[in-house]
């Protein structure tokens, strides 16, 4: 917790100035006009006793923030589905009707659930740790002494400050405002911030952009505003994601090709054919469980769960899971270049005064410039360091900085010094007008003219790279309309960036995965397109003042495309340069750390904040890298395109099996024969051919370029796969009926179905891992081996009813096999070729 002593007035202590916050409607003094009147009562906040009866109450801001599902909830998410329900009635049946060896597909559904828990309570620790991490702890003023606390800790009537990029975190009125400027966009679709007077309604969920105050807790807990929203906006959730959808897609397909197939097959089995009863069970249960792909959920869920755990061990915090997943797909990055290319903390390098300023006085208007903003930006905090403040002015005035206007102001009153004009004539109009004096700090290229000669200097100091403020003096009060017209140019304050260390390299990856960057900032055009060439961006040459920036939808999406660096960008334009974007069919990703950067991060695609962004922009962003280090992105990308690319690829593994078992079926039924499979032999082969195999794939490395159209990608595949798998499987059983006579000749064609359809099925495993590394084709001769010690050692062929008998038939099994891995491998070039990889 840190804490701000505040003296008896509610100002800090020296050391950290800032002028006192003061009701904004009560009537001000004539002689100090920023101080409140005698009879106005500064505001201390709560006292620890009144805390402490309000806790007993009950009135605490008690809204459980949930960043992700609980145990009980993850439990129930994994044990209690559709298909564990189907598994688990045939699983009590086979316990009834047939051997042990019938009923291991159980036993795999629970291995299967119990992992997909783990994995999800493991990400559900690291996301509930890292959330704590990136806890926003608003400043709460108690016995007259600030200090942050955790949100849950507020209590009704507690005074909380406010500062630019501050999130309201509970309902409230203003106590305290001093040029308060509030954006609720979030809440009311308003685009405009509302200015907000003593007395005026503060609603959870809005965001300050300007100014600062404190307002009082009027509604705390599930009575605020924004209570049910907020909650459900910090769950880790698992929706709107291609990927998930897709499954979801599939599997209702599969749901429906199963049941009349399965009526089917059970009629077939059990009444028309007149066999053994508990042997028609065993073999009807054999063709409807593999027709579920049951692991292919778990498998999901298994991989989006490592991939948060991966993520959170470099800092970054995934709030929404399929967060990783559209980072992947992102074709357009857009970054602010401060705190994303270039880190928090900047260095004044020069003051050059203009027209005769006097140097040591235009060095005193910044010092006390930089001591009335309580809450300085960047860019103050460097003119701070470099011009200390020497308390002899008192601020009589202030303009909070806002990125519309790109500027702030302050007034003093100079008469408390004992060298007000210090000899400088400020450009002419020194403090021999007045002891009292106005002044704007902001972007040169708004503040003056078109035609001001300091232009020139000033764009040759941002085609190096600098940032350039301008010092002028206003001829009129802060408040009075259209303060920067006639302002006098006082001085140039050149600023120099620290570049990211790692900008460079992370650039360069983008530029290499074919994902096309956009920088999007409010400074100097010319200085950012500097920056950008610095760190060795594409097209940094190719800027443009988003002054000129074209207001037509269409034509803004084409002026996006052919620059890559934008200057003098306003809040509002960066949201509308990414509807712009994605009007033409690009997915975006924004990155950024201020305030103003709110509003594009929630319309785009893909929201990233920094750990020491703003609340409100760690509140909207999908993904917080809480390390502040813009060389994670890359890592986020390589999770979701690992989990896209892995999950496509055991997707086909899974449905070539649901295709062939489908068909199968089908054809027992037509052709009114014995059900070649016992859930045995189903079990050795899912598990050599899919589910060990799928396992390791579904987690290894994987660095294609992710790809849209999920389930006809997968149905392109898997469709003809499983055709040709049942098939070659078929014909093979059918000749075994012809070869095979007696009492074992069932078990005897049964053998030789197996061999064919495992070794079809491990065919089109050897397709699916490619390209092969060493361990790949470990993988894949391992399953080889694992089937071949089954028909070699005595008492697994018993365990699994497997016997080869004779040398013709399972030749004839092999060279069927072949066949259809020439099918295979045909089909999947041709497939390849005709709809693309």
């Amino acid at each position: 917790m840190t804490q701000r002593a505040l003296d008896s007035s509610g100002e800090q202590t020296p050391g950290h100035p800032r002028p006192a916050l003061i009701d904004a409607g009560a009537e001000l003094d004539p002689v100090h006009p920023m101080k409140p009147p005698p009879t106005a009562r500064h505001i201390g906040g709560l006292t620890t006793a009144e805390v402490a009866e309000r806790v007993a109450r009950g009135e605490i801001n008690d809204v459980p923030v949930r960043s992700s599902r609980s145990l009980t909830e993850i439990v129930r998410a994994n044990v209690f589905t559709r298909f564990n329900l189907i598994i688990g009635v045939l699983w009590v049946i086979m316990m009834f009707v047939a051997p042990i060896q019938d009923s291991l597909f159980g036993f795999v559904i629970i291995a299967n659930t119990g992992i997909g828990i783990i994995q999800e309570w493991r990400a559900k620790k690291t996301l509930d740790s890292l959330a704590v991490i990136g806890e926003a702890k608003p400043t709460v003023r108690r016995d007259g002494t600030a200090a942050e606390i955790s949100t849950s800790e507020i209590v009704l009537g507690d005074l909380i400050e406010l500062g630019p990029g501050d999130k309201v975190v509970v309902d409230g009125t203003v106590a305290e405002a001093d040029s308060l400027e509030i954006d609720e966009s979030l809440l009311t679709g308003e685009a405009d911030p509302v200015i907000k007077r003593y007395g005026d309604p503060v609603m959870s969920g809005s965001f300050v952009v300007a100014g600062g105050g404190a307002f009082t807790a009027t509604k705390v807990g599930r009575e605020a505003y924004a209570a049910q929203l907020a909650e459900e906006a910090s769950r880790f959730t698992l929706v709107h994601s291609e990927l998930r959808t897709g499954i979801s897609t599939i599997l209702k397909y599969v749901t429906w090709m199963m049941v009349p197939t399965a009526i089917g097959l059970i009629i077939s089995q059990l009444v028309v054919k007149d066999n053994n009863v508990k042997d028609s069970v065993a073999r009807t249960v054999g063709g409807i469980v593999p027709m579920i792909p049951e692991g292919l959920v778990l498998l999901t869920s298994v991989a989006f769960a490592i991939g948060v755990v991966r993520l959170g061990r470099k800092q970054c915090l995934v709030q929404e899971l399929p967060a990783i997943e559209g980072l992947a797909r992102v074709d357009v990055v857009c970054l602010d270049k401060t705190g994303t290319l270039t880190e928090g903390g900047m260095d004044v390098t020069e003051v050059r005064p203009l027209s005769g300023s006097d140097e040591a006085y235009v060095k005193r208007v910044l010092g006390a410039f930089g001591s009335s903003d309580p809450r300085p930006n960047a860019s103050l905090r460097a003119i701070v360091d470099a011009c200390p403040d020497d308390g002899r002015w008192r601020v009589t005035d202030s303009l909070p900085f806002s990125s519309a206007r790109k500027y702030s102001g302050a007034a003093f009153d100079e008469s408390a010094g004992d060298g007000g004009g210090d000899g400088g004539n400020s450009g002419g109009n020194g403090a021999e007008s007045g002891r009292k004096s106005s002044w704007l700090l902001g972007a040169p290229d708004v503040l003056l003219s078109d035609q001001d000669p300091a232009l020139t200097e000033i764009e040759h100091l941002n085609e190096q790279g600098l940032r350039v403020l301008l010092l002028a003096r206003a001829p009129g009060a802060l408040d009075a309309p259209g303060v920067a017209d006639g302002a006098v140019p006082t001085a140039l304050i050149v600023l120099e960036q620290r570049l990211r260390p790692d900008a460079a390299e992370t650039l360069a990856y983008f530029a290499d995965q074919r994902v096309a960057t956009k920088v999007i900032s409010g400074d100097n055009a010319v200085s950012v397109g500097a920056v950008a060439g610095k760190l060795g961006l594409a097209g940094a040459e190719n800027t443009l003042d988003a002054r000129r920036m074209p207001t037509d939808p269409d034509e803004m999406a084409t002026a996006m495309e052919e620059n890559a660096v934008f200057g003098r960008v306003t809040p509002q334009q960066k949201r509308d340069m990414v509807a712009a974007l994605q009007s033409r069919g690009h997915t975006v990703a924004m990155t950024g750390d201020g305030v103003n950067d709110v509003l594009a991060l929630k319309d785009a695609d893909i929201g990233v904040s920094m750990g020491s962004g703003s609340e409100a922009t760690r509140a909207v962003a999908q993904i917080v890298l809480l390390n502040n280090s813009f060389a994670t992105l890359p890592s986020v990308v390589a999770e979701g395109r690992r989990v896209i690319g892995n999950i496509t690829r055991v997707a086909t593994l899974f449905l070539t099996k649901t295709v062939y078992s489908v068909l199968l079926a089908v054809l027992v039924v037509c052709s009114q024969v014995e059900y070649p499979f016992l859930p045995r032999h189903l079990t050795l082969l899912s598990t050599l051919t899919i589910g060990v195999p799928a396992f390791f794939l579904a987690l290894a490395p994987n660095k294609e370029r992710a790809q849209p159209h999920f389930v006809r990608r997968v149905m392109r595949y898997a469709i003809p796969s499983g055709v040709i798998a049942a098939a070659a499987t078929f014909t093979t059983y059918l000749l075994a009926r012809h070869h095979y006579s007696g009492a074992d000749a069932l078990d005897a064609e049964t053998s030789a179905a197996t061999l064919t359809l495992f070794l079809v099925s491990m065919w089109v495993l050897a397709i699916i891992a490619r390209p092969y590394t060493w361990w790949r084709v470990c993988l894949v001769a391992a399953m080889g081996l694992g089937f071949l010690i089954v028909l070699v050692v005595p008492w697994l062929q018993d365990f699994f009813a497997l016997k080869l008998v004779g040398t013709t038939m399972p030749w004839a099994a092999v060279g069927i096999a072949a066949a259809g891995a020439v099918a295979l491998e045909f089909t999947w070039r041709w497939v390849g070729r005709r709809f693309g990889a």
